[in-house]
């Protein structure tokens, strides 16, 4: 049960200060606690993105209720939907390599780098 005496905004702004020290940490971190940091935040079930993505949708349901009551301007209740969507897309995209940053966090080897001949794809909008 939430603590009545947090509030919300307030929540809000421990949230990112915690993300804001958590993006230092990855920034100075050694490889393989990078790698850890990356798994945990990746991870599709349990993972940062995963509860930011879930925040967004909920934001674009009550965006829903209050365009719907004309309190809100439709487009703002659709870019946050588009929002929500774009983030899922993310998620699943991601998913199929936290396996790989959380082998990387338990091994002390480096991954092979890719070869020249490998290929980027990138998807256009």
């Amino acid at each position: 049960m939430p603590n009545p005496s947090l509030s919300s905004a307030r929540l809000a702004d421990d949230i990112w200060r915690e993300l804001n020290r958590l993006t230092q940490l990855l920034d100075l971190s050694p490889p393989h606690e990078t790698a850890q940091i990356l798994g945990r935040v990746l991870d599709y079930d349990a993972g940062v993105l995963g509860r930011v993505t879930e925040l967004v949708a909920a934001a674009s349901r009550y965006a829903q209720n209050h365009a719907q009551g004309g309190n809100l301007p439709p487009e703002t209740w659709l870019a946050l939907a588009r929002a929500a969507n774009e983030l899922d897309n993310i998620n699943d995209d991601l998913n199929t390599h936290t396996g790989t940053f959380k082998h990387l966090s338990t091994t002390a080897s480096p991954v092979a780098r890719p070869s020249g001949s490998a290929m980027v794809v990138r998807r256009r909008r």
